[in-house]
């Protein structure tokens, strides 16, 4: 499969730059144990990897308002650094990041939100991002392309000079709405997939 040349290259973080499942999962259940509910069930865990705490909340409480209320508040409170160690950096992310930099703009798109600068920060990544776009950034979450037209306007480009790196059908789907190009990482069936981010450089050139 030939590579693509794309002047931005636009990164999702779960999944992409992290296996973040068991700490998403931790600071979640974390939030239903004080208010006295189970821990998340299997869909819930899966929804825990790519949707956003907002949209994840509102699902859980969808009939509940009260209840819904309170878990906002909880996770908003709620320090998420106790579970920063349970994120596993992707192989090779750092010398990935650098070489994907050193020859595009790179951005980060990712359905998290007050987190985000806490993990860069914690992790040394804010140095391979030129720009990064949370949920608090935009209207709406992914799937809407939102996030993705804000990287592009930002860098001025148009989509046929950018790439959506992701792992999940939202991610999918934000890049298709946007018109761009889209790379999928782990097992999202796609006709452009690699296996992990450090293959991303058979794919960029």
């Amino acid at each position: 499969m030939s590579g693509v040349t794309r002047r931005l290259v636009i990164l999702d973080c779960d999944g992409v730059l992290f296996d973040s499942s068991a700490a998403n999962v931790a600071f979640y259940n974390a939030i239903l144990e004080r208010m006295g509910r189970p821990p998340l069930d299997a869909e819930g865990e899966v929804l825990a990897h790519w949707m956003g705490s907002p949209q994840l909340i509102a699902k859980l409480f969808a009939h509940d308002a009260g209840a819904h209320r309170t878990a906002r508040a909880l996770a908003r409170e709620l320090d998420y650094t106790p579970y920063l160690h349970l994120m596993q950096p992707a192989p090779d992310l750092a010398e990935t990041l650098h070489w994907i930099r050193a020859r595009s703009s790179t951005a980060l798109a990712t359905n998290r939100g007050s987190t985000v600068p806490l993990l860069l920060e914690h992790f040394g990544l804010d140095v391979h991002f030129d720009l990064v776009v949370g949920t608090h950034q935009v209207a709406r979450p992914k799937p809407a392309p939102d996030m993705l037209l804000l990287c592009l306007e930002h860098f001025g480009l148009e989509p046929a000079d950018a790439v959506y790196v992701g792992d999940s059908p939202t991610d999918r789907d934000a890049a298709n709405a946007a018109g761009m190009e889209f790379i999928a990482v782990g097992a999202l069936a796609h006709e452009r997939r690699v296996s992990t981010l450090a293959e991303l450089r058979t794919q960029l050139r």
